[in-house]
């Protein structure tokens, strides 16, 4: 099925209680909650957008963060245009896991130019006062890992918009660039029926 304007396929991974549901539905759907539930497999929202002047459809896939749907992975990695990796700031095992979140990214998605695949890292619960990593640690984490930084709050509805912003534009230009429209892109969609002549067998 051919879209009418580009699909852009961007991941977003972390470890489980970071907030990744709570930050992709606040920017979706404007909406928080504070009863927590945890990610079973994949969660998959869509939004559109413009980006310099070009319609596009976001696809943000929320993975789960747990160690047992790893293994979904490949399937849900492939044909990503950029990946989200968050972290809660008042955690710092979580920061520390970015490390490996993206290794295991770059392993089971396997894109055509891992130097140029675009990641942006998010610290999520900056409204909160118990931080355990701060904003230069972060800085410096992206630096080195050739990533674009943003902090914010699912919660209080903070920074939550521009790291999509910035996600979508990169995901464009990276879909542009390399063409990852494959046959291991997963689309969520509707396909027109097929219409059989009445005098032809539809076997």
């Amino acid at each position: 099925m051919e879209w009418k304007q580009p699909h852009l396929k961007v991941i977003l991974i972390g470890n489980s209680g970071v907030g990744k549901s709570s930050f992709m539905n606040r920017f979706v759907n404007h909406r928080f909650t504070n009863l927590y539930r945890a990610t079973i497999g994949t969660d998959f929202l869509s939004k559109e957008m413009t980006v310099d002047g070009c319609s596009v459809t976001l696809q943000i896939w929320d993975t789960a963060g747990t160690e047992r749907f790893q293994s979904l992975g490949t399937a849900l990695y492939r044909g990503a245009h950029c990946c989200l990796l968050l972290f809660d700031v008042t955690s710092a095992a979580s920061f520390s896991a970015l490390e490996g979140w993206l290794k295991e990214f770059l392993l089971q998605a396997d894109p055509p130019d891992p130097a140029s695949f675009p990641f942006l890292v998010v610290g999520n619960k900056v409204d909160l006062e118990n931080r355990e990593v701060t904003r230069k640690q972060a800085e410096q984490w992206c630096k080195v890992s050739g990533a674009e930084y943003f902090e914010g709050s699912a919660k209080e509805d903070l920074n939550v918009d521009k790291p999509f912003q910035h996600a979508a534009k990169a995901a464009r230009q990276y879909y542009e660039t390399h063409s990852v429209e494959n046959k291991d892109q997963i689309h969520v969609g509707q396909e027109e029926p097929q219409v059989f002549p009445k005098d032809k067998c539809q076997c």
